[in-house]
């Protein structure tokens, strides 16, 4: 009885390999992907241009004269704060870019005095040094 099982169970792969291999379509490469390579390709693109504009701006603002004495008078390394930007989130760089952008559209409107703007300039430098850490671990 046990070699008439495992005779069936044979037959019946080979059966049931044989119908898979005729069902079965010759080429299972899709014709048409759900996103098209292009669109894809053309928002990695976009992303990549996004994240080098946000760390332009960050870069940008920590490495100006001003924000380097400014933070060194609080006891803030500069460089730290330059050095992290590429180790940021997309997510945190942009929310971080947006306030520097900001940051910068007050100082040109003079609409910050120069308290405001030490202080600005310390939670952002800060908030990329903590997030920094907070990444590496």
């Amino acid at each position: 009885m046990r070699i008439f099982t495992t005779q069936l169970r044979s037959g019946l792969a080979v059966v049931l390999a044989g119908l898979m291999a005729a069902v079965a379509p010759v080429d299972l490469r899709a014709a048409e992907h759900v996103v098209p390579s292009d669109a894809l390709t053309q928002r990695l693109e976009a992303g990549a241009a996004q994240r080098a504009a946000d760390e332009a701006a960050l870069r940008g603002l920590f490495g100006s004269e001003a924000a380097r004495k400014t933070l060194a008078a609080s006891g803030v390394n500069a460089d730290e704060a330059v050095n992290g930007v590429a180790a940021l989130s997309n997510e945190d760089l942009a929310k971080l870019a947006d306030r520097a952008r900001a940051y910068q559209a007050d100082v040109a409107a003079g609409a910050l005095t120069n308290q405001q703007i030490t202080y600005i300039l310390i939670a952002l430098a800060t908030a990329v040094i903590i997030l920094v850490i907070v990444a590496a671990d």
